[in-house]
């Protein structure tokens, strides 16, 4: 509700009147508000709520500019009188620094409900998604309106001007987007011209290292030390230090030996500054960076991480999660380390835990769900979501 301002009911320059609906209350978030039983109005550019008389009157209502909906979506809810009607949520932008004054100076919600005793009337809803959809607010249209004298009469017109306006305006967005994506897909076609040059000189490149990588293997050629140390930092910095790939193996196993292995030197470093875990989504991210032109499939890498042996291991958790894990990192300290975080905060959301270690979402919701498997922590589900807190049955005597 921080997003509504307190202006009075007038338009605009340019600005046309839309829809209308009745007996409609707002919701800041899920938290009923005072604002109930009102009238509604859009426009192309606002949305006004006032109690009944106030818009026609051109008092002083409820406006929340329409540059602040990011989206809208629906709800069904239930009601024992009404029976099941809808809502509709409008996810909103941040309020600007320059905002005039409204009910509410901050809100935890970042989305507002517009409901009514019957729902909200069809044409009023599908008014305000076609007006979303055609953003009139950013575009210059020339019009006068006032909500004054005989507000029917002026709505007939205003109204019909609107729609010719829309349509003028919608065709032409339309046509920009046309020219856009035009516009795109020649830029795309250049993109891949270019990108096809690039990979035949990359291939140059790659040969051209391998050769450098076999010099200074054997120490052969007019190489000195210094260049040697330099070269080698020069390919470790890139990456290319000949990736295992598929022609050199004549059976898939001894493939997937070799690739294991090489992974597992790769991300030993990784893996314990990302305390001892690491995504499957992580890891072939790293993997294919560091390969270069010789990229792996999905499918090679997991059978890859299914020949891990010695310090990483490939683990599933019971959620189906699926994640390279060290040998030192068992769940008894996974589970300890997490009961400490929590213990210091009182409690931990999943998101909470991944911002403080900066690990990924799903790890750090694994790292909580090991520590309740354990009974280090308990779990607390609400509104706001599922939290943890330390087991108290843990330090009773």
């Amino acid at each position: 509700m921080n997003r509504f301002e307190y202006i009075e009911a007038r338009l605009h320059e340019g600005e046309t009147f839309v829809s209308r609906d009745h007996n409609i209350k707002l919701y800041d978030g899920d938290q009923k508000t005072r604002f109930e039983e009102g009238e509604i109005l859009l426009t192309s550019h606002r949305i006004f709520w006032g109690q009944p008389g106030d818009i026609a009157r051109a008092a002083v209502t409820l406006c929340l500019p329409l540059k602040y909906v990011i989206s809208i979506s629906e709800e069904t809810a239930s009601s024992y009188i009404f029976g099941r009607k809808t809502r509709y949520v409008l996810h909103l932008r941040p309020p600007a620094a320059d905002k005039a004054p409204g009910p509410l100076d901050s809100s935890r919600a970042a989305y507002i409900k517009i409901s009514g005793k019957n729902g909200v009337n069809t044409e009023f809803s599908v008014a305000l998604r076609e007006t979303l959809n055609a953003r009139i607010w950013e575009i210059s249209i020339s019009t006068n309106g006032i909500f004054t004298g005989n507000r029917q009469a002026n709505a007939t017109i205003v109204n019909s001007n609107l729609r010719l306006k829309m349509r003028t305006g919608i065709g032409g967005i339309e046509r920009s987007i046309e020219a856009k994506a035009k516009e795109t897909d020649e830029n795309i076609a250049l993109a891949f011209q270019d990108l096809n040059v690039l990979m035949a000189m990359a291939k140059d490149m790659v040969s051209v290292s391998k050769v450098i990588s076999t010099k200074i293997r054997e120490q052969k050629g007019e190489i000195s030390d210094d260049e040697t140390v330099r070269f080698k930092s020069y390919l470790m910095s890139l990456g290319i230090d000949d990736p295992v790939t598929r022609e050199n193996f004549t059976s898939n196993t001894e493939y997937f030996r070799s690739l294991a292995q090489q992974i597992c030197e790769m991300l030993l470093d990784p893996l314990e500054e990302s305390r001892g875990m690491m995504s499957m989504a992580d890891v072939y991210c790293r993997i294919n960076r560091a390969r270069g032109l010789e990229l792996l499939s999905p499918e090679d890498l997991l059978n890859a991480c299914r020949q891990l042996t010695g310090p990483i291991k490939l683990r599933t958790f019971p959620s189906g999660a699926m994640v390279l894990q060290l040998e030192s990192q068992d769940d008894e300290i996974i589970a300890t380390e997490t009961l400490e975080l929590v213990e210091v905060a009182q409690s931990l959301a999943a998101e909470e835990l991944a911002k403080q270690l900066n690990i990924s979402l799903l790890l750090a919701k694994e790292r909580l769900l090991t520590a309740e498997r354990l009974g280090k922590v308990c779990r607390d589900e609400s509104l706001e979501g599922l939290r943890f807190y330390p087991n108290l049955l843990l330090s009773r005597e």
